[in-house]
């Protein structure tokens, strides 16, 4: 008759209890979720700082020769300087001169791209009715194609002088025939219809409720934004 010998498994070598498991994962998610709120408030200021810095860049890039600016909103049915501290859902920029001399708004908007969201800003002279710069600020646009929306100078060279009325126009490279029109970037006209779109959508937004002209808000003696270098 054969015996059969039977051992027991060392208490190491057997299987983890199911509420051992349990307790392990929600102690790893625990430890992992202190962690990414660690490094998410840590770094959360200098993130903010920098997307100010980039945007107060931003404005003196599309509104030429300003070398001051102010965040406005609506407050109270007015456009009005934005108090410190304070947030609005739709904010602009006015931009002046060294003397104080208001030159155009600076004017952010965004829409969806062939990728994901575009955010943009461009600058707008309400005297002239015209874009006179456009800046991407946020893009996921293809690389290669896409992404040529600003890096592509012949393409934001379009919006330095561009007349709004009655709409901005994309047409394929080589056929403009009209100030409004922009040339589309060869194998990337979707984004440049994109771009097109969300200052033309923008402008309905803002436009028409914008103060006549001689009755823009004024720069404040003592601002407390960054001046332009």
């Amino acid at each position: 008759m054969t015996e059969v010998i039977t051992t027991d498994r060392p208490e190491a070598d057997q299987d983890p209890s199911p509420a051992r498991l349990i307790v392990t994962l929600a102690l790893a998610g625990l430890i992992s979720g202190v962690a990414i709120v660690g490094i998410f408030e840590a770094t959360f200021s200098t993130i903010a700082e920098n997307k100010a810095r980039e945007l107060r860049e931003a404005v003196f890039k599309v509104l030429p020769s300003v070398t001051q600016m102010q965040e406005l909103a609506y407050l109270n049915d007015q456009l009005m300087p934005l108090p410190q501290g304070e947030s609005a859902e739709k904010t602009i920029y006015a931009g002046y001169t060294e003397e104080a001399k208001f030159v155009g708004y600076a004017i952010p908007g965004e829409g969806p791209g062939f990728q994901d969201t575009i955010k943009l800003l461009y600058g707008y002279m309400p005297a002239d009715r015209k874009v006179v710069g456009m800046e991407v600020l946020e893009s996921r646009e293809t690389p290669g194609l896409g992404d040529k929306i600003y890096k592509d100078a012949v393409f934001v060279g379009n919006f330095s002088d561009l007349p709004i009325d009655p709409v901005i126009e994309v047409v394929k490279k080589g056929r403009r025939d009209s100030d409004n029109q922009v040339d589309a970037i060869t194998g990337a006209t979707i984004s440049s219809r994109a771009v097109v779109r969300i200052i033309n959508e923008t402008n309905e937004i803002w436009l028409d409720n914008l103060p006549a002209a001689g009755s823009e808000p004024e720069m404040p003696a003592k601002s407390d934004e960054v001046a332009h270098d």
